[in-house]
C-alpha cells in the first residue's frame, strides 16, 4: 500500500481513545519503592489489554509489574525484516493532579486565549504557547483548569492503539512483526526498570512520546542524582551560643550560593545543562538536598557534579564540627550515543514522517525518555512526537489533527521497515 492510500485512512478514533484513556488517574509516586508505584496504573492497563484482545492480538497480557506487551504478527512474505517495537508510557506527573480529569473539545479553534472553565485563571495563550499559531481550524483538546491534561504520555498511547487497529483491520498494508509495549512509572524515571526485552524480541524500537508534531529526537540529555546529606551540631536552643551547627541552615546556605544566571533551569535552554535542587529535609542535626544534574555530554555532567560538590564543600568548611556526604547516582545517558550507530532507525523515522506530509524536525530533548535506557540496554529507540505540549501543567493541551498525523507516521514506519531496502 502506497503512502497516499495509508494517508487516506480514517484515524479519527484516536481522539475517543485519548478521552477515555485520560479519565483515567495513573499518576505515579517517586516515594513508592513498588512497580509499578501505583496500582492505579494497572486500571489503564487492564482498559488497553482489553482493547488489544478484543482487535485480535492474542498474546497481549498485564504483567505483575504493570507492563502491557503485546505482538502485531507480521503478514508479509519476505524474510529477515527486522522486529519493530512501539512503547509508550501509561502514567502521569507527580507534579500536577491527574485525577478526575475532565477533558474538553475545542473545537475548529480560530485563534486567540483558551481560557479553562474550571479555574479561569489558567489561560492557554499564544504567546505562551506559539505552537497554537499552526492550529487554527484544528480541535483542541484541554483539561478543565484543575488537572493536567495527560497527553504526555496518553497520546502516544491512544495513537500506538490505533495504529494497531488499522494494522489488524487493513491486512493490505504489509508489515513485519511489531511489537506494542506500554510502560508504568516513567515520569519518575523508572519506565524500563522491569521490562523484560527477552519477552519483547525487538531489534529496534520507537517512543511515542514527543511534542511538536513532525519533530523527532535522537538525543536526550545524561542525567545525573546527587544527594548532599549535611551533619550539623545539635546542642539545645537555650543554650546553644557559639555551639550549634544548624543542618537546616546550612542546607538553605548552599541552595542560596547555586549559580542563578546559569546552571539553572530557569536560566538555561538550548544544549545547556543545569543543576537543580528538588526537595530538601532533615533536622538541626542532620539535612539532605536532592539534585537532579543534566547535560547533554557527560564530561559537562561531571564538571557540573564537581562544581556543586566544591560549593558544599567551601559553605561546610566554614562551620565547625560539620561534614557532609556527596552522593551521585546514574539515571541515563544521552541516547545519541547508541543511536549514531544506528543511523537507519531514524532514516525510516524521517521517511516516515515526511509521507505523512510533514517535513521532520530533528531535536533534542532538555529530559529523558524510556528510549534513553532501552537504547543502552540493547534496543535503539529514538523519540517521535505524540502532538501534546505544556506537560505536566494545567494549561497542557493536544491537536486531534497532530494526533492523526502521529497515528499515519507509525504506519508509515511499519511499512518502511517492510520494504526491501531495509530489509536486513
Amino acid at each position: 500500500m502506497g503512502p497516499s492510500a495509508i494517508n487516506a485512512i480514517t484515524v479519527f478514533a484516536v481522539a475517543d481513545r485519548f478521552l477515555r484513556y485520560v479519565q483515567v488517574d495513573t499518576q505515579s509516586d517517586p516515594t513508592s519503592p513498588t512497580c509499578p508505584s501505583t496500582e492505579k496504573q494497572k486500571n489503564l492497563g487492564r482498559i488497553l489489554l482489553d482493547e488489544l484482545v478484543a482487535m485480535g492480538i492474542s498474546d497481549a497480557h498485564l504483567d505483575n509489574h504493570g507492563y502491557v506487551y503485546a505482538t502485531i504478527p507480521a503478514n508479509t512474505d519476505k524474510e529477515h525484516v527486522p522486529v519493530i517495537c512501539f512503547c509508550s508510557h501509561m502514567d502521569t506527573s507527580p507534579d500536577c493532579s491527574g485525577a478526575n480529569v475532565k477533558p474538553l473539545m475545542h473545537r475548529n479553534y480560530q485563534g486567540g486565549h483558551i481560557v479553562l472553565p474550571d479555574d479561569p485563571t489558567v489561560v492557554i495563550s499564544p504567546d505562551q504557547h506559539p505552537d497554537l499559531q499552526h492550529q487554527i481550524g484544528n480541535d483542541i483538546i484541554t483539561a478543565s483548569g484543575t488537572t493536567l491534561l495527560g497527553a504526555d504520555d496518553k497520546a502516544g498511547i491512544a495513537e500506538i492503539m490505533t495504529a494497531a487497529q488499522v494494522l489488524m483491520t487493513h491486512p493490505e498494508i504489509k508489515h513485519g512483526t511489531i511489537k506494542l509495549l506500554f510502560t508504568p512509572d516513567e515520569e519518575i524515571g523508572r519506565g524500563v526498570d522491569k521490562v523484560d526485552l527477552g519477552k519483547l524480541g525487538a531489534q529496534y524500537a520507537y517512543t511515542v512520546d514527543g511534542e511538536t508534531a513532525g519533530s523527532i529526537e535522537d538525543e536526550t540529555f545524561s542525567a545525573d542524582a546527587a544527594t548532599v546529606t549535611i551533619s550539623g551540631v545539635s546542642v539545645h536552643p537555650g543554650f546553644a551560643k557559639d555551639k550549634l551547627r544548624s543542618a537546616i541552615k546550612i542546607a538553605a546556605e548552599i541552595i542560596t550560593q547555586l549559580p542563578a544566571d546559569r546552571l539553572a533551569p530557569e536560566s538555561t535552554a538550548g544544549r545547556e545543562g543545569f543543576v537543580h535542587p528538588v526537595s530538601v529535609r532533615g533536622s538541626v542535626e542532620e539535612a539532605a538536598i536532592d539534585f537532579i544534574i543534566r547535560d547533554f555530554t557527560d564530561e559537562n555532567l561531571l564538571a557540573h557534579e564537581a562544581e556543586l560538590e566544591k560549593l558544599v564543600r567551601t559553605v561546610v568548611s566554614r562551620y565547625p564540627g560539620c561534614s557532609y556526604r556527596f552522593s551521585v547516582k546514574e539515571q541515563y545517558r544521552n541516547m545519541k550515543q547508541v543511536l549514531n550507530r544506528h543511523p537507519l532507525v531514524m532514516e525510516i523515522g524521517m521517511e516516515a514522517i515526511r509521507r505523512a506530509g510533514m517535513q521532520p524536525i530533528r531535536r533534542s530533548i532538555r529530559g529523558g525518555t524510556d528510549g534513553s535506557r532501552l537504547s543502552f540496554m540493547g534496543l535503539p529507540c529514538p523519540n517521535i512526537f505524540a502532538g501534546g505540549h505544556a506537560f505536566h501543567g494545567r494549561e497542557e493541551w493536544v491537536s486531534v489533527q497532530d494526533m492523526e498525523k502521529a497515528v499515519r507516521t507509525i504506519l508509515h514506519i511499519a511499512v518502511l521497515w517492510e520494504e526491501k531496502q531495509y530489509a536486513n
